[in-house]
């Protein structure tokens, strides 16, 4: 079995038109999908009354951390020293959530103790597959 890590934290949901909301999402990192990160919503803040997970690379976390990056669905940036607004835009409008940075560079350094950057693992069907398809190039 791959190890996997989770890591409830503390954010705030940032909208124009109403006060700030406390929620706790929960950030996950498993070694079998070893690019991407997942933060899933309870579903009190979600838009179907269900829970809702995004999923997106853990290399965009990395990067979002110490400056702007993401330019499609998930965008991130520090705000000052102690907090990082990651933003999620879909069709129907962008929700922002505000984490504080210590708790978002802590999950990431455990990512790495599960998976180190660089070893990740494509996986033998993956693998199998390119080499299939480079085959003589």
């Amino acid at each position: 079995m791959r190890p996997a890590l989770e890591q409830p934290v503390r954010a705030r949901l940032v909208t124009p038109d109403h006060p700030e909301l406390s929620v706790r999402p929960t950030l996950r990192y498993d070694a079998a999908d070893p690019f991407a990160v997942h933060i899933g919503f309870p579903a009190h803040v979600s838009d179907g009354g269900s829970g809702v997970t995004w999923t997106f690379a853990r290399s965009l976390l990395e990067e979002g951390l110490d400056g702007a990056a993401g330019l499609g669905d998930v965008r991130i940036g520090p705000r000052g020293r102690s907090r990082t607004v990651i933003e999620f835009h879909t069709p129907h409008g962008m929700a922002a959530v505000r984490f504080g940075t210590a708790a978002l560079r802590r999950f990431l350094q455990r990512s790495y103790v599960v998976v180190a950057p660089g070893r990740e693992d494509l996986g033998p069907e993956l693998e199998h597959g390119l080499m299939s398809l480079l085959d003589g190039v």
